[in-house]
């Protein structure tokens, strides 16, 4: 696939979900309730021992039976990266090395690509301000033009905008010491 060049047109957007541990018929739900028609796993090791319903091949075939497409680009966009040359000296992802990485470049193109359809980003937390896919994913999917919009567990739609709307009008931590 090649990569496309600027930003996309105005009004694109991609989705972004966490399976949490929903059970099928709850997740599925949610997707139907945004007419999802495309899930790219961004899961670096795309199985859980607690959610099997939510395992590489189970997800994928459970999708195919609601006539919703399965991607699997944890290769490219996981926030774990196996790529030793993109972790810190800590250990823990260099999320600069990572956003730069051609593998991530090309993974964000591809979803980039893809928004003629709705199409959500999947990782495993529910809560997109604990997830990798709002620190890592959101800012270069803005970056290509599109609005970010995070479902949620309950149903709603919280808009990456709003999110940061809101971090921007909290008031800064007191100083005891002022």
């Amino acid at each position: 696939m090649t990569m496309e060049a600027g930003p996309k047109a105005s009004g694109a957007s991609v989705y972004t979900i966490g399976h949490s541990n929903h059970a099928w018929p709850k997740f599925l739900d949610l997707l139907m309730q945004h007419r999802i028609a495309l899930v790219v796993d961004t899961r670096g090791q795309p199985f859980s021992r607690f959610n099997p319903q939510f395992n590489r091949e189970r997800l994928k075939e459970s999708l195919a039976g609601g006539e919703i497409d399965y991607l699997w680009l944890g290769d490219r966009l996981s926030g774990r990266p196996q790529d030793p040359a993109l972790m810190g000296p800590d250990g823990k992802p260099d999320w600069a090395r990572v956003s730069s990485a051609p593998a991530f470049v090309e993974g964000i193109a591809r979803v980039a690509s893809l928004t003629e359809k709705p199409v959500t980003v999947l990782c495993a937390e529910e809560d997109p301000r604990r997830c990798h896919r709002r620190f890592l994913l959101t800012p270069p999917l803005m970056g290509q033009g599109l609005a970010v919009l995070h479902i949620r567990g309950d149903g709603r739609i919280e808009p990456e905008q709003d999110i940061r709307a809101k971090e921007r009008s909290r008031p800064s931590q007191l100083d005891l010491f002022s």
